[in-house]
């Protein structure tokens, strides 16, 4: 799965440009890390949305790496500090 509007409207329930402010939000707070320790193995549109689909399904991690094929061994690892932020913008995305 990538971060298409159809992947991304779908399991979000997002629009594409909410989400793209969204990646930018993210960009701006620190998303992409410090840059030390092990790279990324999914660009950071992928990363956001693999957080927001899964605060929106309630599925594990474990459960939705198969859906972001080969890079799936990093699924396990978002960045809490992100993962935070996103579970508030999302609520606000969701009540505006």
């Amino acid at each position: 799965m990538r971060a298409e509007p159809v992947w991304v409207e779908t399991f979000t329930g997002l629009r594409m440009d909410r989400f793209a402010k969204l990646v930018k939000a993210v960009r701006e707070r620190g998303g992409n890390g410090p840059g030390g320790g092990r790279p990324w193995c999914l660009p950071l549109p992928d990363r956001v949305l693999l957080v927001a689909v899964y605060y929106r399904t309630n599925l594990t991690m474990r459960q939705l790496a198969p859906l972001f094929g080969p890079a799936r061994l990093g699924c396990g690892r978002p960045h809490p500090r992100w993962m935070a932020y996103l579970s508030d913008r999302l609520i606000d995305s969701a009540t505006s």
